[in-house]
C-alpha cells in the first residue's frame, strides 16, 4: 500500500472523464471548487457546470430542478454543510420529489482537522440513511472512488457519498475488483472476529488484522462502502461464523454505521458488538491523523480492541 491521490481527486478526474463524453453530467457546487477540486471540470466543462456562492440549500435545489429535467447531477460541496444546511432541501427537493441527484460530501467526518467541530460531519451516515430510498456510500481509495463515480452516473439514483480530503494509502489494486453496489468487500479471512469498516479507516482495519495474525488471530475483515443499502448477508454471515463484530468509521458512535450492523444483529443473530468511532463529545481539534490516533482509529488501536473483546467474549 502507498499514499497516492485524495479521493476528492479521483472522484474530480472521473467525472471529467465522463461528463467529457455525455453532456447530461451536470455539477453544481456552493463556493468549494477548490475544496472540491473543480477547477479541471469547470475549465473543460463550463456549459456543465454551476456555482451557486455559500448557499447550499439553494446548491440542493437547483440540482433537484436540474435532475428533474434528465441531467445527471452531481451536487458537491464540504460533507459538513450539505448534511446540516441543506437537509430540508435533500429531503423535499431530492428525496420526496424523487430527483436523482448525486450529493457528493468533500473533507468529511474529521478530515478537516484544526478547523474544528464546525467543519466536522459525524452525523452524516445517521442523517442520511434515514431517508427513503437515499443510497448512502464512503469509498476507501482511490480506485473504490472512481468505481462508485461510474456507477453513479450510469444509473438514476439519488445518493449521499462521503469522502475525506488528503491522501489515503491504496486498499484495491485495481477499480474493476473494488466495487459492488449494496455489497461488502470481504478483505481478510478469519474466524475469531469480524471487524467491519469503510472510507478510511478500511486500511486502519487491515492493519489491526495483519497485527492480530502475529499473535495467531484470525480477523475477516469487510469493507462496506455501501452504508445504505447495506450488505445484510455479509453482516449475519460474520455473525454466524466469527460471533464477535467490531465496527470502525470515521463518524460518532450514534447512528452510523455500527447502529446499522447493531440493528440487523440484533434482530437477527445476537453477537457481541463493539463500535468503534467518535464518542459523545465535542472532538479535539488536530489533524486527521492527530485525531485517528486520540480516538482509537488506528490500526494499533483496533487491534488492541479485538484483543479485548476477544479474551472477554470468546475465551
Amino acid at each position: 500500500m502507498s499514499n497516492t491521490i485524495p479521493n476528492r481527486k479521483a472522484f474530480t478526474d472521473t467525472l471529467v472523464d465522463l461528463a467529457t463524453k455525455d453532456p447530461s453530467i451536470f455539477v453544481v457546487t456552493s463556493d468549494a471548487r477548490g475544496s472540491v477540486t473543480l477547477e479541471k471540470f469547470a475549465d473543460t466543462l463550463p456549459g456543465q457546470f454551476v456555482e451557486v456562492g455559500i448557499a447550499e440549500q439553494n446548491e440542493i435545489g437547483i440540482a433537484a430542478g436540474l435532475a428533474s429535467f434528465g441531467k445527471r447531477v452531481f451536487a458537491c460541496a464540504p460533507a459538513c454543510f450539505l448534511s446540516t444546511r441543506s437537509l430540508e432541501q435533500v429531503k423535499v427537493d431530492v428525496v420526496y420529489s424523487q430527483n436523482p441527484v448525486r450529493i457528493i460530501g468533500i473533507s468529511g467526518g474529521i478530515s478537516y482537522g484544526a478547523l474544528g467541530y464546525s467543519h466536522q460531519s459525524l452525523h452524516d451516515f445517521a442523517v442520511m440513511r434515514t431517508f427513503a430510498d437515499l443510497a448512502v456510500l464512503c469509498p476507501a481509495d482511490r480506485f473504490q472512488t472512481e468505481a462508485i463515480t461510474r456507477w453513479l452516473a450510469e444509473h438514476d439514483v439519488a445518493a449521499y457519498v462521503r469522502m475525506g480530503r488528503g491522501p489515503v494509502p491504496d486498499v484495491y489494486a485495481n477499480v474493476q475488483e473494488s466495487f459492488t453496489f449494496g455489497k461488502a468487500n470481504r478483505l481478510s479471512e478469519g474466524s475469531d472476529a469480524t471487524i467491519i469498516a469503510n472510507g478510511e479507516t478500511v486500511h486502519h482495519a487491515l492493519e489491526a488484522a495483519k497485527i492480530l495474525g502475529t499473535q495467531g488471530i484470525g480477523v475477516r475483515v469487510l469493507d462496506m462502502p455501501t452504508i445504505k443499502p447495506i450488505d445484510r448477508d455479509a453482516i449475519l454471515s460474520a455473525a454466524v461464523e466469527t460471533g464477535l463484530i467490531i465496527t470502525v468509521e470515521e463518524h460518532s458512535i450514534f447512528g452510523g454505521m455500527g447502529s446499522a450492523v447493531a440493528e440487523i444483529v440484533s434482530q437477527e443473530h445476537p453477537v457481541p458488538i463493539r463500535i468503534i468511532g467518535i464518542p459523545d463529545e465535542i472532538p479535539i481539534g488536530g489533524s486527521s491523523a492527530e485525531l485517528f490516533d486520540h480516538y482509537g482509529l488506528t490500526g494499533d488501536a483496533i487491534a488492541s480492541e479485538v484483543m479485548t473483546l476477544i479474551k472477554k467474549f470468546k475465551r
